[in-house]
């Protein structure tokens, strides 16, 4: 799950991207020309040392664990940020306290000319328990405690950090691709002028991914799950595909849904969005929508755009990432 923004009003869409700005620093292409920090912290475990590595293939200069008390002097007196810079931050950090972490990130979003976002990553209690026990890291507060206990503490501390952050990112069912799709798709500067477009199918009962632009149900096609023989396959199965395609409303629904979404991508593109996400959801997100977003993505690579398939919550294949693995 992707939280949006602070002040987002929870409305979809509205995440920040590369080329959204605040007044003033604005290029004649409408591009910031602000300093670009990104904060990274967040719960052990979760992925921030991945964050940093992919913000740094993105070209920003990425720093781990810098002191706390060295963080306000970045940008003071003669300092510039030539290029974007990436600042991971968290437990471990040397001289780290929650109260102090919110004072410097206030006095930070006062400064004129600085482009902030803190990201804040995070994954569920039983899958963080997976990771450090098939890694064999020991947790950074697990001194004098168990596991379960130190997983549980730090989400305490941290909890006021994460309310503050202006993105959260729940790594508990993502692989490392997906979240390296994710942080693309808010910092990293676009190569060319063609728009991604990223295709993603998921379960309800997990949740909609927030980083999705367009959302769309297909719980209403008949349910392959309710079928002895299909209930253990996957919409990327051809008897999944046909079972689907049966239904009444199966033909209809593709043809509106071609017609809805087919003349907004140029509007998108002519817009400036450098990245769009289509998301599809069923109960389970093994089913329907995999397929659903199999037929989406071969249709729009028709008509040229760049676009990239995902399945959030489909059951993983041999060779895929498995949830309790170090992201």
């Amino acid at each position: 799950m992707i939280d949006l923004p602070r002040n987002s009003s929870m409305a979809q869409g509205d995440a920040r991207r590369p080329d959204d700005t605040d007044e003033g620093g604005v290029a004649p292409d409408g591009t910031s020309t602000n300093a670009r920090l990104v904060l990274v912290t967040g719960v052990s475990g979760a992925g921030r040392t991945t964050s940093l590595k992919i913000l740094e293939d993105f070209g920003f200069d990425a720093v781990d664990n810098l002191p706390l008390r060295l963080l306000p002097n970045l940008l003071s007196g003669d300092a510039e940020l030539k290029v974007p810079v990436a600042i991971g931050l968290d437990i471990r950090t040397r001289d780290f306290g929650v109260d102090q972490f919110g004072d410097i990130i206030a006095s930070l979003r006062a400064q004129p000319g600085l482009d902030l976002t803190v990201v804040f990553v995070d994954a569920e209690s039983t899958v963080l328990q997976r990771r450090f026990t098939e890694s064999r890291r020991p947790h950074p507060l697990t001194q004098d405690r168990p596991l379960v206990d130190a997983i549980a503490h730090e989400k305490r501390l941290m909890a006021p950090i994460a309310a503050i952050a202006d993105m959260q990112i729940d790594t508990s069912r993502l692989k490392a691709t997906e979240l390296r799709k994710i942080l693309q798709d808010h910092f990293a500067s676009p190569t060319s002028g063609q728009m991604a477009i990223f295709v993603k199918s998921f379960s309800f009962r997990q949740g909609v991914p927030g980083e999705a632009d367009l959302v769309f149900d297909v719980r209403f096609l008949r349910n392959p799950h309710y079928d002895p023989d299909l209930r253990n396959l996957t919409g990327m199965d051809v008897r999944v595909g046909e079972y689907v395609a049966q239904d009444r409303d199966f033909a209809g629904f593709m043809d509106r849904l071609k017609a809805l979404i087919g003349p907004v991508l140029p509007r998108y593109a002519e817009e400036g969005k450098s990245y769009l996400t289509i998301a599809v959801g069923c109960t389970g997100g093994k089913h329907r929508s995999v397929y659903i977003a199999r037929l989406l993505n071969d249709w729009i690579s028709t008509l040229g755009y760049d676009v990239h398939l995902s399945h959030r919550d489909k059951p993983a294949e041999p060779d895929e990432t498995k949830p309790g693995e170090m992201i």
